[in-house]
């Protein structure tokens, strides 16, 4: 059964009921109760612990410039991503990662000054050195090594997608790491720094284990900079800090961590620990709202159709959940004649318009009575929704965005494209 999403704030709920049936669906951001986490989350960190946003999560223009005064950078994954971050928050600090890293997406990073590298195999380090060298001659260009490093204390066993700890395509294997430190800290690179290790290795961890994996990699890079003799001035330890789908009024426990983040940088003077936190910053703030077109009987379960589907709200397609939603009855919005379509049991699973038996945000809703034309709100849509969708499959129109602020008032962008998202 799903879990019923908590309680829309107000900005969200109004906004929901007030728009017209062709303004649905729509993508609602609280950027209020966003403000509110960020400052949450900041308090939390203590000094020598930076904070930079995967803007794989969430690009949305208005989301990034909301960032800005609460993180310290951005870390961005692709060449399209360097172009609309540095558009959008010019000046901001950017971390370029990502496998398979092309020459073009190279340049395009040492042309806009990015700051931090994460090196992902021996062959980007020659091409980066030899595109720095001579596209950017006059800089130092610093490199943090990813690693995809082997965590055998059972950390990892929660994660809901492991990037390290086993065979990935991602960072380079532990084996190589003599190799690369000479690489970078000898004279065959000159013009690459070697900063520090990267190491990303799981996503949908809680606070403890989130801390495990943490002094584990800490640990691993400063035995490896001592045995090198080298400085080891940055640590990158990655997001995947847990959102809950089956428990949306919890969250990650920021104090817990920031304190066991204040432990491990005091056992280490002298070290900048950087977390890249996406979902976690962004989820909460999201909420697809949508209007139930029909409500149907079938071989004893009952079913509602919605406008948009997982098309626009790709979340539980991927992760294989059920969306938290939570119904919002309207008696203004059924403009026919005829009764209503409505549920007679307790239990409704919501499904959109594609012509495919997957399209399923929800499954065994409690939502008794509910009736076509009421509106149904999915939580936790702030990040990896509209982006990672896949938008013109059967071609229904794009949804309407919405950017609640208390502070100034109501910003809307209605429809979307690719650049603006």
């Amino acid at each position: 059964m799903t879990t019923p999403a908590p309680t829309p704030t107000p900005a969200v709920q109004d906004r929901a009921l007030s728009l017209a049936s062709e303004e649905l669906p729509a993508y609602l951001y609280d950027m209020t109760a966003l403000r509110a986490h960020l400052a949450e989350v900041r308090a939390a960190l203590p000094e020598r612990v930076e904070l930079y946003y995967a803007a794989k999560a969430n690009p949305a223009p208005e989301l990034l410039a909301a960032l800005h005064p609460y993180v310290d950078g951005y870390e961005v994954s692709s060449g399209g991503e360097l172009t609309h971050v540095g558009k959008t928050v010019p000046g901001a600090p950017l971390a370029f990662g990502g496998p398979g890293k092309t020459p073009a997406e190279i340049a395009r990073a040492l042309e806009l000054g990015v700051q931090r590298f994460h090196v992902e195999s021996v062959h980007e380090i020659h091409l980066l050195a030899d595109l720095a060298a001579r596209l950017a001659p006059e800089r130092r260009i610093a490199v943090l090594a990813r690693f995809n490093l082997p965590v055998d204390d059972g950390s990892l066993d929660g994660s809901s997608l492991a990037m390290g700890g086993r065979p990935t395509p991602f960072g380079l294997d532990p084996t190589q790491a003599d190799e690369v430190v000479a690489l970078l800290a000898g004279d065959t690179c000159p013009q690459l720094e070697l900063r520090g290790i990267h190491a990303h290795l799981a996503s949908g961890l809680e606070a403890p284990e989130q801390l495990a994996v943490s002094g584990a990699i800490v640990t691993w890079a400063a035995g490896l900079a001592a045995r090198h003799r080298v400085p080891l001035p940055e640590v990158t330890i990655g997001g995947g800090m847990a959102v809950d789908y089956a428990a949306p009024e919890r969250r990650f426990d920021w104090a817990a961590y920031g304190a066991g983040l204040a432990r491990l940088a005091a056992a280490h003077p002298g070290l900048t620990l950087r977390i890249e936190p996406g979902r976690a910053l962004t989820a909460y703030c999201g909420w697809y709202a949508t209007e139930v077109l029909d409500v149907k009987h079938s071989h004893g379960e009952e079913f509602a159709v919605v406008r948009g589907g997982t098309h626009h709200l790709r979340t539980p397609a991927t992760k294989g959940h059920d969306q938290p939603c939570a119904v919002l009855p309207s008696d203004t919005s059924w403009p026919h004649p005829w009764p209503r379509p409505a549920a007679r049991g307790d239990l409704v699973t919501v499904t959109g318009q594609l012509c495919t038996p997957k399209d399923v945000l929800a499954r065994r809703v409690p939502a008794r009575g509910l009736r076509a034309g009421d509106r149904v709100v999915f939580a936790l849509a702030g990040a990896y929704a509209w982006n990672i969708s896949h938008h013109d499959f059967l071609m229904h129109p794009h949804p309407t965005f919405h950017f609640l602020d208390a502070g100034t008032g109501v910003g809307d962008r209605t429809g979307s494209t690719e650049d603006e998202v």
